[in-house]
């Protein structure tokens, strides 16, 4: 945690300042210009001491860029030393723009100022503690749901196997049951382990290509269950050209499929649920709509949100509030999103999700797969990995479709190949000793002239940020292992 107390105030304060604050304990650094300030931001900051007359265009434009940065968790504490007396225009704009600000009139006295600074650190660290808090809830949301996962199967086989030895109208009658109740609890488990994974930033899409119509027809499929108990008419509205997306079909199917589930829940028995699916603007929209008791206007946005529910006295709640909440989660993590209408309390919603489709990049998967069966014959490739299995293994894939092919074992050996072989492409991996694969990466750039290999990093690590790091060190294309040997092949291909 960071608790140095930044300090921008005129030439006489700044000095004076920082002696009182030194004399308490604490940490403070002058910055003489707005550059300063800048850059001391970018290396981790506690709190701000900033005079009100400093607060000029240029102070206030980097404030707001470093402060619309930072992650929900964090909310700098600004001092501001105030001139005495009416409430200035600089005042008033710190107070609109900077937020978590605190003004101290001038002249102000040496312990108000420890005081204040104090507190803002104080302040400052319950924000990390909260980070960290989160954290923890978000692991233990993880690690609970693989805890409950691992009784489901046994308690299933076991269903099964009653069945068998002692079939009869009362047994199957009690598995039924029971085989509801484990595919709900099921349920449950995969929506927290989602929303573990999205609230850690673990959650990634496997965007592959399929059709809006497989994708209705899974989520109907998933769905069907809920509809047919609570009697509902369902009507199936599509497109007569099915439409090509670019997607992770899974949790796609899975949104929509929480939108009809969490319809026919809400809609009473022998009640309507339409799903239509339409093209429009260059999306795929999926509408989902019912005649069930509708949404007050309030409800329409906090429904969405993690564990929320509506709620109706006299009625139970079902589900643990999730649903919705991964519906615009998934939505948002394909570039696209989920919105609630309603005329109100009674007379049913709608919910309408559009994501990106993708009839631009059919015509690319399909050259892509031909390219992929036929790589460049001759064409040099360099296998970097400290794994020597892993890095035979994938030599002889790769020679046994025309590629010549050399091995190194660690960073710098890669390095040194590559400046004596010159290789078209270089399949690399991340943690290695020596030298690690994003090090390798940047003196591979750093050093060669003239044409550069496709670099591709092959790792365990799959990540987003991880990914970002790889790209910020050179790399074209990143794989996460194992990897599937078409994939590599279809992007050797494009050398």
């Amino acid at each position: 945690m960071e608790r140095r107390i930044l300090l921008h105030v005129s030439t006489h304060d700044g000095p004076l300042a920082q002696r009182v604050l030194q004399s308490a304990g604490l940490d403070a650094v002058v910055c003489e210009t707005v550059g300063d300030v800048a850059t001391e931001l970018e290396h981790g900051v506690g709190a701000l001491l900033v005079a009100e007359e400093a607060l000029g265009d240029m102070l206030l434009a980097e404030l707001g860029r470093y402060l619309a940065a930072q992650p929900p968790w964090s909310d700098l504490p600004v001092l501001v030393m105030a001139k005495r007396g009416a409430d200035s225009l600089e005042a008033q704009r710190a107070i609109e723009h900077l937020g978590n600000v605190m003004m101290l009139e001038r002249p102000v006295r040496t312990l108000s100022l420890i005081t204040a600074a104090r507190s803002a650190l104080r302040a400052r660290a319950r924000q990390y503690e909260m980070r960290a808090l989160s954290r923890r809830k978000d692991e233990f949301l993880a690690t609970l749901a693989h805890e409950l996962r691992n009784p489901l199967a046994p308690i299933s086989n076991a269903t099964a196997i009653l069945q068998r030895l002692h079939p009869s109208p009362q047994v199957t009658s009690l598995v039924g049951m029971v085989d509801r109740q484990v595919n709900h609890l099921t349920r449950l488990v995969d929506d927290l382990l989602d929303v573990a994974r999205i609230t850690s930033g673990k959650l990634e899409l496997k965007l592959a290509p399929t059709t809006a119509h497989h994708v209705t027809a899974h989520a109907l499929e998933i769905a069907q269950a809920t509809l047919d108990a609570r009697q509902h008419k369902v009507d199936v509205s599509e497109p007569g050209d099915d439409v090509p997306l670019m997607a992770d079909h899974v949790r796609l199917v899975q949104a929509i499929a929480n939108l009809l589930v969490n319809a026919a829940k809400f809609t009473p028995h022998g009640g309507q649920v339409v799903l239509e699916v339409r093209e429009d603007a260059g999306d795929v929209v999926f509408t989902v709509r019912d005649t069930g008791r509708g949404l007050a206007a309030s409800d329409l946005e906090r429904i969405f949100e993690m564990f929320e529910q509506t709620r109706v006295i006299g009625e139970p709640s079902g589900g643990l509030g999730l649903g919705l909440h991964l519906t615009r989660a998934f939505a948002q993590l394909h570039g696209g999103s989920v919105r609630a209408s309603s005329a109100g309390p009674g007379q049913g919603s709608t919910f309408e999700l559009r994501v990106p489709a993708a009839r631009d990049r059919a015509p690319m998967a399909a050259s892509t797969q031909q390219a992929a069966a036929a790589p460049g014959t001759g064409r040099r490739v360099l296998v970097v990995d400290d794994n020597i299995d892993a890095a035979e293994t994938l030599e002889a894939l790769l020679s046994m479709h025309g590629l010549a092919v050399s091995v190194a074992h660690d960073g710098a050996a890669a390095v040194r190949k590559v400046e004596a072989e010159r290789p078209d492409a270089v399949v690399m991996d991340i943690g290695m000793p020596v030298m690690n694969g994003y090090d390798a990466a940047r003196h591979i750039r750093s050093r060669l002239d003239g044409k550069q290999p496709m670099l591709i990093a092959l790792t365990g690590w799959g990540q987003y940020a991880d990914k970002e790091r790889a790209a910020a060190a050179g790399f074209d294309v990143h794989f996460v292992k194992p990897l599937h040997i078409e994939d590599l092949l279809g992007c050797l291909a494009r050398l």
